[in-house]
């Protein structure tokens, strides 16, 4: 163990990363690289879109952790030609410097020491891997807050995001309307798509309510469907359908959370009224 992290073995014989301040296994139950590829690579069709990108794709990795989904998504997208430009948000780095010193035993970071250690003195590594160019800079600090001034203006807009924060009972600052509101707002708004492990109605209403588009995903780990957001309805396979609002109407935790106070609600009038207005219901 080294500030605060252990290298854990999973069940199916990978390797993980466990904060132990946090009581937290990052991606506990199918590893890194398998989850990130379910959730995150094959959801987000990042392949097919990179592909296609006119110019420079940029990613929004929230929280960076130990660098698996970043890593993984390097690796599934070597082969083609373009620009990608990665942006990691997370309030330290140390997770990543630790998984670092235990690349060899964790393997996903293998191949990239030499970037992780760039982007871990300088806060942004310039490579190429592959066929691509790549620029992966960090942005430290609570997430929440950087991302209400107005300096978030600047930031380039992403084409996708993976959103892996801990839970809203774990940190509800990571999970209120404000928060999807604002990233709605600095997306690029002509195709951005956001993929996270949860399928929690108030997290989807949230989405909803903060103007995104809102699919089912894909099974992962110990998760039997996951959740998409889209700023276009066409980009998402699975929206869900008008009859998903009677699940919203019964459940007693549905209303989204305004403040970083997690708590349990049932979906209030004014909430609801303005769901049924929603574009994705309205026809």
């Amino acid at each position: 163990m080294s500030g605060g992290y252990q290298l854990v073995q999973l069940k199916n014989g990978t390797w993980s990363v466990r904060s132990v301040a946090e009581g937290e296994t990052f991606h506990p139950v199918i590893g890194p690289v398998a989850e990130a590829e379910a959730l995150y690579v094959r959801q987000l069709r990042l392949t097919e879109r990179f592909a296609t990108a006119a110019g420079e794709f940029v990613i929004w990795d929230v929280g960076l952790g130990a660098a698996a989904n970043v890593l993984t998504a390097l690796r599934a997208l070597a082969a083609i030609p373009g620009r990608l430009r990665v942006v990691s948000f997370d309030h330290t780095v140390e997770p990543l410097r630790f998984a670092l010193a235990g690349a060899e035993q964790l393997g996903f970071v293998c191949g990239f020491e030499a970037p992780i250690a760039e982007l871990l003195a300088t806060g942004t590594a310039q490579f190429r891997h592959g066929a691509m160019e790549v620029l992966w800079e960090t942005r430290l600090g609570d997430f929440p807050t950087r991302l209400a001034e107005p300096a978030a203006q600047t930031w380039p807009r992403p084409g996708a995001i993976l959103f892996d924060a801990y839970s809203p009972a774990r940190n509800p600052a990571m999970w209120t309307l404000p928060l999807f509101r604002r990233l709605r707002e600095l997306a690029e708004p002509s195709e951005c798509t956001l993929a996270t492990y949860s399928r929690a109605t108030m997290l989807r209403t949230t989405l909803l309510l903060a103007g995104w588009y809102v699919g089912a995903g894909h099974a992962t780990g110990e998760k039997e469907e996951t959740t998409l957001a889209a700023t276009r309805l066409e980009l998402l396979t699975e929206p869900l359908a008008a009859n998903w609002l009677e699940r919203v109407r019964r459940s007693t935790s549905a209303e989204p959370l305004e403040r970083a106070d997690y708590r349990q609600a049932p979906l209030s009038a004014a909430a609801w009224e303005a769901l049924l207005k929603h574009a994705q219901f309205a026809t």
